[in-house]
């Protein structure tokens, strides 16, 4: 599937509340990084909205638009435009004030506090520090919040997506300057090759039991 569509259709999916609370988070930080991407997601609630304007056995109540807004979603929409509301420390706080979990040298995990089916993490990897050739069981997903990393498959930097399953094998290595922080979801357990491949995957699947 072309990496272009399966991003559209996350976008589509948080636009019509069809994702779970992982893969909303992750879609709203893309949003809140990328203009291109924001635009798109405006197409899709306009269209979705347009479409929910055309169902006959939908009969919506005649009421005033000032009916539909507490005070409460009022003082939190002024929060949003006003002080350039972010998803993540919306939910976290400062990232700045994170406990990470050292994984190895120069990487670094913090499990996000979301009760769901995907796994969704931040990762913070030093200068340099590269992950070890792998893929994944399932698909997995990569949005840089700060710094960037390569592949592979090219360099991403902040607000850039990167979506992998099965099929993609990649060694990524933060970059030089500033390292890299992102989000990551994975579906399901990742794969390791190359020397240390049977250590890696054995811990993963000990690991597994723990989740």
């Amino acid at each position: 599937m072309n990496i272009t569509t399966q991003k559209n259709e996350l976008i589509f999916g948080y636009s019509s509340g069809n994702l779970g609370e992982a893969k909303s988070l992750f879609v709203s930080m893309y949003l809140f990084l990328n203009s291109v991407a924001a635009k798109k997601a405006s197409i899709f609630d306009n269209f979705l909205a347009d479409n929910f304007n055309d169902l006959e056995e939908v009969a919506p109540k005649k009421l005033n638009y000032k009916d539909c807004i507490t005070e409460n979603y009022k003082e939190n929409l002024e929060y949003k435009i006003g002080k350039n509301y972010n998803p993540l420390t919306n939910l976290i706080g400062n990232i700045d004030n994170i406990k990470w979990k050292s994984i190895y040298k120069g990487f670094r995990e913090f499990n996000l506090p979301l009760k769901d089916n995907d796994t969704i993490k931040l990762i913070k990897m030093d200068p340099g520090t590269s992950v070890p050739l792998h893929s994944h069981n399932g698909k997995e997903y990569i949005l840089v919040i700060d710094g960037s990393f390569s592949d592979e498959y090219g360099e991403y930097k902040k607000g850039d997506m990167q979506i992998n399953d099965q099929n993609i094998k990649h060694h990524p290595t933060a970059c030089n300057k500033n390292g890299c922080v992102c989000i990551s979801i994975t579906e399901n357990d990742v794969i390791f090759f190359g020397k240390f491949a049977s250590i890696l995957n054995l811990f993963t699947f000990i690991k597994s039991f723990f989740k």
